[in-house]
Formats: C-alpha cells, sequence, structure tokens
C-alpha cells in the first residue's frame, strides 16, 4: 500500500523499533475471543435475527409458500380494518386510534414471518399501551367491553406466539408466553379499571395452545431433521465399510502373491552358493543375509495376512485364521491369472449366458501377478452381474494386448426378461474400481442405449500408477483400438461401445 506522501507503507502496520522488547509490542487479538458470541448477538438471535430451519419459505414446495404469505397477509388485513373498527366501537376511540391500533398488530403478524421475537414485543406492546389508554373510558356500570384483550389483539397475538414457537428454541417461547402473562396480571389485576368483561385468563390460555401446538410441529421437524441427518450418516458408513472390506479382500490376494515371491527369493539365495565353484565367505553371508531378511519378512507378512484372513485375529489357537481342516479354501491356493479365463467362461456358459470371446493381440512381455489377477477378478465380477442382473443375455468379453497394457470389455445385453432389483452390498463395481485405481488404470462402468450394462478397464502393463495419472493405450497401426463413445456429461448413465473389427466388416 501506499501512504499519502508516496512512501510505502506496511499493510500489517509498522515495525517495532530496533531493540524493542516483546513487551513493547502491542499483543495480538485473541481469535477465540472474537469468536465467541457476544450479549447483542445472543440477544439477535433469542429476538429472531438468526431463523431457523422453520423459518419462511416454512415448506420445500412453492405453492405452500405463497399459501402461507396470503393468508398471512389477509389475516394482517383483517385485523388492521375489522380490528380497528370493533376497537373503535367498543372502546370509544376515535376512527384513527382504532385503525392505528388495529395497524399496530397487522405489522405484528406480517413482522412475525421474519422477526418473531420483534413481532411479540410489538404486538405485546400496542395491547398493553392500548388497554392503558382505554382504561379511563370504561364504563362505571355493566355491561362493559373486552378489557384487556379485544378480540383483534387475542386473534394477532396468538398468531404471533405461533411463529414464535415454530422458529425460536422453546425455552425463548415460554419465557415470553411468562411474559405476557405477567403483564397481563399487572394490567388487569394491579392497575386494574371501570367496568369490563375480563379476557386476561382467557387470553393467556389461547397463547398457550398457539404455543404448544408451534411447539409441537418444531419438534416433529427437527425430528425429522436429524432423522435423515442419521441416515445419512449411516448410509455414508455403510459405503466405507462396503470400500474398506473390498479393499482388504483385495488386499488378501495381494499378499497371497507377493509373499510367493518372498518365497522365491529365500529359496534362491539358498541354492545360490551350492551353483558357483569355490564361493567366497562375503557371498555366503550376503547370501545367507538375503536368505534370513528375506525369512523374516515373510514371517511378518503372514502375520498381517492372518489378520487379513481371521474374523478374530485374537484367538490364539489359530492366530492365521486358517479354520479347522476341509473348512474353507486352502490360503496358500494359487491365485487366479489370465490363463484361467476359458475355464470361468466355461463356467458361465454352463450357467445359462452366451458369452462370445475375442482377444487381440499378444502380449510383448508377461504382465505383473497383480495385473492378472486384478483383470481375472474384474472380467469374473461382470460375468457375475451378468448372470445376477441379466439373466438370457448375450456377454461379449473383450482382450486387447497393447504396449502399454491391457485392456479389458465386459458387455452384456438387455436381459430376457425384467429383473428383480439385487439386494447386494455393492462390493462388485467397487471393487473393480479400487482395482484399476490400484493399478494406475481406470474403469468404466455403465448402462448402454440399448438396456445392456457395459464394463471397460484398462491397467497398466507393469501395474504402477502413473505419475500423471491414469493413462489410456495409445493408438498402434498394428492392434486395432476399441472405440469408446462416453456420454456427454448430463447424461451419465448411458454409453455405447463398439468393438473393434480388426478385418473392416461392419459391425452387425
Amino acid at each position: 500500500m501506499t501512504g499519502r506522501g508516496g512512501e510505502a507503507r506496511d499493510p500489517r502496520g509498522p515495525a517495532p523499533a530496533t531493540g524493542a522488547q516483546p513487551s513493547d509490542v502491542p499483543p495480538a487479538a485473541d481469535p477465540e475471543a472474537s469468536s465467541r458470541p457476544t450479549r447483542s448477538h445472543r440477544l439477535r438471535k433469542a429476538l429472531g435475527t438468526a431463523p431457523s430451519r422453520l423459518s419462511p419459505p416454512l415448506s420445500k414446495y412453492r405453492w405452500l409458500r405463497w399459501l402461507t404469505y396470503l393468508l398471512v397477509g389477509w389475516l394482517a388485513l383483517g385485523i388492521f380494518l375489522g380490528g380497528g373498527s370493533d376497537m373503535s366501537n367498543d372502546y370509544g376511540l376515535s376512527t384513527p386510534q382504532g385503525l392505528l391500533a388495529g395497524f399496530v398488530q397487522g405489522v405484528a403478524v406480517v413482522l412475525a414471518l421474519r422477526r418473531p421475537g420483534r413481532a411479540w414485543a410489538l404486538s405485546l406492546s400496542g395491547a398493553v399501551v392500548t388497554a392503558l389508554i382505554v382504561r379511563a373510558r370504561l364504563p362505571d356500570a355493566q355491561p362493559g367491553p373486552d378489557w384487556p384483550w379485544s378480540a383483534p389483539e387475542i386473534l394477532a397475538h396468538a398468531a404471533v406466539f405461533l411463529f414464535v414457537a415454530l422458529r425460536l428454541p422453546t425455552r425463548t417461547a415460554i419465557a415470553a408466553l411468562m411474559a405476557t402473562g405477567l403483564a397481563t396480571f399487572v394490567v388487569q389485576g394491579i392497575i386494574g379499571g371501570g367496568q369490563y368483561e375480563s379476557t386476561g385468563v382467557t387470553a393467556v390460555a389461547i397463547f398457550a395452545v398457539a404455543v404448544l401446538i408451534g411447539t409441537a410441529f418444531r419438534g416433529r421437524a427437527e425430528a425429522r431433521t436429524r432423522l435423515v441427518q442419521q441416515e445419512t450418516i449411516t448410509a455414508e458408513e455403510r459405503s466405507r465399510r462396503t470400500l474398506l472390506e473390498e479393499r482388504s479382500r483385495i488386499a488378501r490376494e495381494l499378499h497371497d502373491v507377493v509373499a510367493h515371491h518372498m518365497s522365491v527369493i529365500s529359496i534362491q539365495a539358498q541354492v545360490a552358493p551350492h551353483l558357483v565353484e569355490n564361493p567366497s565367505e562375503e557371498l555366503k553371508e550376503n547370501l545367507d543375509g538375503i536368505r534370513k531378511n528375506a525369512l523374516e519378512a515373510l514371517t511378518e507378512l503372514r502375520r498381517v495376512l492372518g489378520v487379513l484372513r481371521s474374523e478374530h485375529p485374537e484367538d490364539p489357537d489359530d492366530p492365521y485364521g486358517l479354520g479347522e481342516a476341509g473348512t474353507g479354501t486352502a490360503p496358500d491356493a494359487p491365485q487366479p491369472t489370465l490363463d484361467r479365463l476359458d475355464a470361468l467362461i466355461d463356467n458361465t456358459r454352463a450357467a445359462g449366458l452366451d458369452v462370445v470371446t475375442e482377444i487381440r493381440g499378444e502380449p510383448s512381455r508377461p504382465y505383473s501377478p497383480g495385473v492378472e489377477l486384478s483383470a481375472y477378478r474384474i472380467v469374473q465380477e461382470g460375468l457375475s452381474n451378468a448372470l445376477r442382473h441379466a439373466p438370457g443375455s448375450t456377454v461379449r468379453v473383450e482382450i486387447t494386448h497393447f504396449p502399454e497394457g491391457l485392456y479389458l470389455s465386459v458387455i452384456n445385453s438387455r436381459p430376457e426378461h425384467p429383473v428383480q432389483p439385487s439386494p447386494g452390498a455393492g462390493h462388485g463395481l467397487l471393487g473393480m474400481r479400487e482395482r484399476a485405481t490400484m493399478l494406475g488404470g481406470h474403469l468404466t462402468a455403465t448402462r448402454t442405449l440399448h438396456g445392456g450394462f457395459a464394463v471397460s478397464a484398462f491397467l497398466p502393463r507393469d501395474g504402477r500408477p502413473h505419475p500423471d495419472g491414469p493413462r489410456r493405450p495409445t493408438t498402434d497401426p498394428r492392434l486395432p483400438a476399441p472405440e469408446l463413445h462416453f456420454p456427454p456429461p448430463d447424461a451419465p448413465d448411458h454409453v455405447t461401445l463398439q468393438p473393434p473389427n480388426p478385418a473392416g466388416e461392419e459391425s452387425p
């Protein structure tokens, strides 16, 4: 910033003089003290300057909001005109005085839509002032007028109390009701007047009913809000738990792959000295250290794997969660790879699905075990979803080998007949997405325009995430790349996948 004389000024203020002690510098403002609610803030909140969820528009439906405004406007107009005329006739006021008293009550009713606390104060003040003014005009003989509350004032104050109970805390509404009752007692019981028809008890009873109704509606709305919030939290927790369960299952499979490699390292380190004539002591020591480290890592890996597998890891009799003999799948069973896809597809065909497979290209070098395992699981889950959600459909499985990685596609047609929604926990699509993301690839799962479903994924060859994010395969003139037609952003539920045609013929 630049001062008046053109010299630069530090927006943070002047720097302390050289040699100044820390005590010479003014203390910084306390952020906690500035965030504390002040007395005026609490007063404004109590008077209704911080509207609650029940404040106007009072409803999420526009027609109901306008109906509320219309009814309140008609009520205020009726109190202003009809009430002012009644008070002029009953209390002997002039027409302008009666209309003024009615106008105050009408304004209070309209103000209660936005500022119920101030509307209550205005309505009560107007009623008390009107009662004190007409006190001297009360007759000495019966029958007398209604006093200290006239019928229009009771109607207006009850409407204000309804909005007070709807929008302000219950304790504030009760406090306002007690203040109204105290003011009524002082005007009628202590000050008193001539002959009149007492309306104090009736008025306070009507006000109490209005507060009770408003509090009931407010409690119902707050309970519904808390229920919606709890359901939202429950759904989020369920999604988080499903995600953790699927990640745990993926981790168990990948731990098996890592454990296999650690075992191979240990065996190779043990065999290596016997493959060399007269190995040196340093070589033997290094290979022995490699073997010991591999065995230690394998032991720790088995412990972690046991915790992941076991439902009760604290059980000392079964620390690895292996269970009784013959009660489940062996934990050291080999993990599936792409070589077992044929058996998987044959089993799916035996279950009643018409499965067509198409494999393009050949891998230039072997894929990493994690890529092969994830590819097998993605195809397996795609076929399982087709069996569950599209019985009798035709499924097309495409596998394309690119220099950068592996492209998978599982597309099923429309089911032969409508299928009831499956009550599954949502592990399938979530697991496929996690597997592709873990390897730095990408996955698309969406409905097709013809009523089917399509799952497509690309997995990088080495199974390592690219530093720039998920990668798509580049165009290779030797291999026809699948054509993906993604939907526009406003229609995320539709996608058309056109399989490549190496011969150039038109697709049916």
